[in-house]
């Protein structure tokens, strides 16, 4: 065998060898909020992963179920059920790092979701280097 086909052999078989960055655990199926009052199904959205509120679970009487504070007057009159809160969500090392959308006060964040050991998904909305976090429960 010529030497350049043998490093040629040879760096094929390495790069082969060469684990790829693992995908993270997949964060898709439907997740308890924090507060315990809604259910977010996450599923697959085209090339990316994307989460809609699928379920009201505590509802008040002077409740609102309608997007009432979101900035575009078009969009206030549109159910909470079935709005999309999680979009764009890709894959990054061991996180998933996309947007989330707050229907409490109409803002929308950068938003990084981590697949914890026990279990929960931690869901965190951020402002520049600043983010808050939620702890998510799988519904069952």
């Amino acid at each position: 065998m010529h030497n350049s086909l043998k490093f040629l052999v040879m760096a094929t078989a390495i790069v082969s060898a060469t684990p790829a960055h693992a995908a993270p655990a997949p964060v898709t199926g439907k997740w308890i909020t924090t507060e315990g009052d809604s259910v977010i199904t996450i599923s697959q959205c085209g090339k990316t992963v994307c989460g809609r509120i699928s379920k009201i679970l505590v509802t008040t009487p002077d409740a609102n179920l309608r997007d009432v504070n979101n900035p575009n007057p078009k969009l206030r009159s549109r159910s909470i059920v079935g709005l999309p809160i999680l979009t764009q969500f890709t894959p990054d090392g061991k996180k998933w790092r996309g947007k989330i959308y707050d229907p409490r006060n109409g803002k929308q964040y950068r938003s990084i979701l981590t697949l914890l050991k026990n279990g929960k998904l931690k869901v965190e909305g951020c402002i520049a280097f600043f983010c808050q976090s939620q702890y998510w429960t799988r519904a069952k």
